[in-house]
């Protein structure tokens, strides 16, 4: 990372910031471009190691990308806003980039994964039947790598 001095090294940081963040960019290998989608998310979070959770429909160029190659960039930012500074302005913000592969959960795992998203957008306890799992994409990504950088103003 080229700014160090704005380097989040701290993993309750990182999380933290993961976790007020409502929306992250899935970043995948397409031909002959990279494809990138913003998506809803949950998290797992312990031990240094961060999971996320996402779902898609059982058809798409998202899905099909994904069987080709599970390797994914995954990123989620929160704006603060601009501030004029003594050398000109700059952009307050807070982001985070992870790396790590896509796999597609089934069963039990699908249905962790699909309870966490509705618990995370509020919806908590939502009884769906199985049909809507079945027919539900429910994927999960361990991350293998993951950085955190900001730029709050000082009283921050």
């Amino acid at each position: 990372m080229r700014r160090t001095d704005r380097e989040v090294t701290s993993f309750a940081e990182i999380v933290d910031m993961l976790s007020r963040a409502d929306t992250i960019r899935l970043g995948i290998n397409g031909e002959p471009y990279p494809y990138v989608v913003p998506l809803s998310f949950a998290m797992e979070a312990g031990e240094g190691k961060i999971a996320l959770y996402f779902h898609g429909a059982m058809k798409g160029l998202k899905r099909e990308l994904l069987e080709k190659s599970p390797h994914v960039c995954v990123e989620a930012d929160l704006f603060h806003g601009y501030a004029g500074t003594p050398g000109g302005v700059t952009t307050r913000y807070e982001s985070f980039i992870g790396f790590g592969k896509a796999v597609r959960m089934y069963g039990a795992e699908a249905a962790k994964g699909l309870d966490l998203l509705l618990a995370r957008c509020g919806c908590e306890g939502y009884a769906y039947d199985t049909a809507a799992l079945e027919g539900t994409a429910v994927y999960r990504i361990d991350l293998d790598a993951f950085t955190g950088k900001r730029n709050r103003a000082k009283s921050d």
